[in-house]
């Protein structure tokens, strides 16, 4: 799916350990604007903030969608409003956390894997 024309949301999921996830998301929407898409928002899931977080780190907050359920709401209602054809995920996502993403946010959903395809 091609990103040229389209308003995109970008999303991250981090660690809190990771003290460069602003420098990371930066990148991912350098590297869908340089495929001719405008990012319209972004969001990030941060994760070990709390003493729970810290032990389930290494886990999505979900396995149909990565992120937690709540997050998977701000998201499809972020894309809503901003109009955005595409959500854009720094992290890798199953085949499945994919269908279930697109089909909560309404539009396809991609890693940034796919950019590199």
């Amino acid at each position: 799916m091609g990103l040229t024309g389209r308003d995109v949301l970008v999303v991250g999921c981090f660690s809190a350990r990771q003290k460069r996830y602003a420098a990371l998301m930066d990148e991912l929407a350098d590297a869908v604007t340089a495929l001719g898409a405008r990012v319209v928002g972004r969001s990030v899931q941060r994760r070990g903030v709390s003493d729970g977080g810290v032990k389930a780190m290494d886990r999505p907050y979900s396995s149909r969608t990565l992120v937690s359920a709540g997050k998977a709401r701000e998201i499809a209602r972020a894309r809503e409003e901003s109009g955005a054809g595409a959500v854009v995920f720094l992290n890798p996502l199953t085949d499945h956390q994919r269908d279930v993403l697109a089909e909560i946010s309404g539009c396809p959903v991609l890693s940034s894997i796919d950019l590199r395809a």
